[in-house]
């Protein structure tokens, strides 16, 4: 069976103040890292990209392999990163991955990175 996000680090990580709100603690920073990592490859930013702009709310891992010019190997470990990161889920239908946005994963980020805490009027 396939093994599915738990949604942990995003769940862990909303608890988090946007980052003008003072130093992040090491606990912090380790469960935000792996987010910002999974983002930081093109690969994965732009799988990121095809799921959540997917019709229907999921996409087939067969309708995303065909974007690239990688192996299946390699996208499904894109997309392992992705789901471990706490960004998408995943159901295994037959012999076909499904995917799927977790948008709390987003909304995490972008919390994190408001940075209308900075802006000032003067």
């Amino acid at each position: 069976m396939l093994r599915k996000s738990t949604g942990e680090p995003a769940a862990a990580a909303l608890d988090g103040a946007p980052l003008a709100h003072g130093p992040m603690d090491p606990a912090q920073a380790g469960r935000f890292a792996p987010m910002f990592k999974a983002l930081g490859d093109p690969v994965r930013l732009r799988l990121l990209s095809m799921i959540a702009s997917a019709g229907g709310g999921e996409v087939c891992v067969c309708d995303l392999t065909g974007a690239f010019h990688l192996t299946g190997p390699t996208i499904s470990h894109h997309l392992r990163v992705l789901r471990e990161a706490g960004l998408v889920d995943s159901d295994r239908r037959g012999t076909w991955v499904y995917y799927r946005l977790i948008p709390a994963g987003l909304t995490v980020l972008a919390a994190l990175l408001d940075a209308g805490t900075f802006i000032t009027g003067g």
